[in-house]
């Protein structure tokens, strides 16, 4: 699947985007984050408050208990406002 990474999560993990396969079990948005921080110190820095993170599911915006099963893309990113 591919990850998407807007504003200051891409600042702290040095990338906008990239494609994983997920180790066996990791089945929702909250577990696929709980993974990453386990990859390198900077996921684990990008995502210590995941309160202020929303995340889209092939383009559908969903929450961290949401199945990524059969996801195509995932994208992470900080709350939207507007004005």
């Amino acid at each position: 699947m591919k990850l998407l990474y807007f504003a200051w999560l891409r600042e702290r993990i040095g990338i906008g985007s990239e494609d994983v396969s997920p180790p066996e079990g990791v089945e929702t948005v909250a577990a696929l984050v709980d993974w990453l921080k386990t990859r390198e110190p900077r996921y684990e820095h990008a995502f210590e408050r995941t309160e202020s993170i929303r995340v889209a599911i092939d383009q559908e915006q969903a929450d961290f208990s949401a199945s990524i099963i059969g996801a195509r893309e995932v994208a992470l990113f900080p709350p939207v406002t507007g004005g």
